[in-house]
């Protein structure tokens, strides 16, 4: 499966006792408990409290309207959810045969957050309504950049910073709304990180750690390519006399969770490949084996499209997260600030290696996984640098002047930035807040309610965006209403299909369909021998209800 962003027109632990010191980032984060007095938390600091809670107001608001309007719907987020939907009615772990294409733990907890909605609205169960569930991860992610930025030691301000950047960046806007499973991964890492910066430094934080590392894992498996990254912030916030302790247990942790996997593979007898059934050593070797889609640099490449779409909405947070994520490491041994980030700098930087590799498969939602972590670097650069300007010699004739000089170039160096970034966030947002890309599959939806005469007993070809409004408008699921992809690729599908093109009755030919019936003969005959029988939308983005030929299918041609 692939993705594309759309374009614009598309018990209470014991407090801790600290010795005085300065923050990392020179007396500009959070401020350090005197002796013998407890470090205030966050739960019990009131500014805190009402940056976050406002903050996190208005990234819902700004996530959560228009929300089912844009994005386009995406095949992915109907394969997750439809899957979760296979879970919610106890049918197995997907819709069709679950062949380890992935781990099930992210839809399992789809299904978990749409339950509710689902038990008392069962049409709300597609993916347009469903996307509101994701409001809910978002928040909590939100919620955990916040408290990881000021574990990090970042001043209050440039923990809200980095809270802003990471909720309302138009990438951020338009990629969360979506139910990616890169989402839920997100979420879980940040607890993660947060749990391993713990200023109590208790060994069932750095346990606890582990376990949400694993479970980020076991949510979106590409999400392993950070946990050297989780190590080394764990490393440096443990105590020196418990760390090995520490990390051993996080490890411990992390590892006994994640081998639940193929353990679970193992039990059913679907470890190794065989004759008759599915293998996760098969599904990783289709996922480590998929066509690249080009060096990320190259013009023309699947990858630098990919990249392209990701600029039109954000430029200064994938770029100028990376630059600052390696100018971090590079000064890491000479700067204490560079030191309390070099976790977050050192993912987004191994993420960035990773999606820079030749042969590399690269989705649009890869990003999802940096975001966080280029939000944090952005933040800590630039409170390094409010300091910089801001701090006072020690020296008794320092000069008045010279203060003010230092505060007007740090309003210039805002009042740029804020320039430069907000003319861009704001059209990025505004299509987000305003374009509906979803109105041709929402007429598609209701015309095969509609003008189906017997949908119980029609067989139509689709992608997985419409499959769940499809069965909820009587087709019957996995044979009536079809996974595109299903009809050459699941043996159990295609035994119920022994006349290929000629026992299907309706093609609904979407963006996704148009794209992949190219390496999909069954698909591809269908869409040869229909025609056209009405249309939603226009150019590229259109959706057609294409009928099959029954003069072909019934003389045989």
């Amino acid at each position: 499966m692939t993705a594309t962003l759309p374009t614009a027109t598309d018990p209470q632990p014991e407090t801790l006792t600290v010795p005085a010191q300065r923050s990392p980032v020179g007396g500009l984060g959070v401020r350090p408990a005197a002796p013998g007095r407890p470090l205030v938390r966050f739960r019990s600091s009131r500014p805190d409290l009402l940056l976050c809670g406002a903050l996190l107001l208005v990234i819902l608001l700004v996530q959560g309207w228009n929300i089912t309007h844009f994005p386009t719907l995406s095949d992915d987020e109907g394969t997750y959810l439809a899957q979760a939907w296979a879970v919610q009615q106890g049918d197995g772990l997907a819709h069709y045969t679950y062949w380890y294409d992935h781990p099930p733990l992210g839809w399992i907890q789809v299904a978990g957050l749409t339950y509710l909605p689902s038990l008392f609205v069962p049409d709300w169960m597609t993916v347009a309504p469903m996307r509101f569930s994701m409001l809910a991860v978002s928040a909590a992610s939100s919620v955990l950049m916040y408290v990881l930025a000021r574990r990090l030691w970042l001043p209050r301000w440039a923990a809200g910073l980095a809270m802003a950047l990471f909720g309302l960046s138009p990438l951020s806007v338009v990629l969360q709304r979506e139910i990616f499973l890169d989402n839920l991964a997100v979420m879980w890492m940040l607890l993660a990180f947060c749990l391993a910066a713990s200023p109590s430094r208790h060994l069932w934080h750095h346990f606890g750690s582990g376990l949400a590392a694993a479970t980020a894992v076991l949510t979106k498996e590409t999400m392993l390519v950070v946990l050297p990254a989780l190590l080394v912030t764990m490393w440096r916030h443990s105590h020196r006399d418990t760390r090995k302790f520490a990390v051993t247990g996080a490890v411990t942790a992390c590892a006994l969770i994640g081998l639940s996997y193929p353990l679970y593979a193992l039990l059913n007898s679907e470890l190794l490949p065989g004759t008759g059934h599915v293998s996760l050593v098969d599904g990783i070797t289709y996922q480590m084996s998929r066509p690249g889609s080009g060096f990320i640099l190259t013009p023309g490449s699947g990858s630098n499209g990919v990249l392209r779409s990701w600029l039109y909405y954000d430029t200064v947070l994938p770029l100028g997260g990376l630059a600052g994520a390696l100018l971090l490491l590079a000064t890491v041994r000479w700067s204490v600030s560079a030191r309390a980030l070099a976790g977050p700098a050192l993912a987004a930087v191994i993420l960035g290696l990773v999606a820079m590799r030749p042969s590399g498969y690269l989705p649009a939602m890869y990003v999802i996984q940096a975001l966080p972590f280029l939000a944090l670097v952005l933040a800590g650069g630039a409170a390094s640098i409010t300091h910089a300007v801001l701090r006072r010699r020690r020296s008794a004739g320092e000069r008045r002047q010279l203060v003010w000089a230092r505060r007007v170039l740090l309003c210039v160096l805002a009042a740029s930035a804020a320039v430069y970034v907000l003319p861009r966030w704001y059209d990025g947002n505004r299509t987000a807040l305003t374009a509906d890309a979803n109105a041709p599959y929402r007429q598609a939806a209701a015309w095969l309610g509609s003008e189906v005469a017997e949908p119980a007993a029609t067989r139509v070809l689709l992608d997985d965006a419409l499959w769940l409004d499809a069965v909820h408008r009587g087709f019957e699921p996995g044979l009536g209403a079809i996974w595109f992809y299903k009809a050459d690729l699941d043996p159990a599908v295609t035994k119920t299909l022994p006349g290929g093109w000629r026992d299907i009755d309706y093609v609904v030919s979407s963006p996704t369909v148009r794209r992949d019936a190219v390496d999909l003969p069954t698909v591809k005959a269908a869409l040869e021998h229909s025609s056209v029988v009405a249309v939603f939308g226009s150019g590229e983005d259109r959706i057609e209800i294409r009928r099959t030929d029954r003069a072909d299918r019934t003389s045989g041609s």
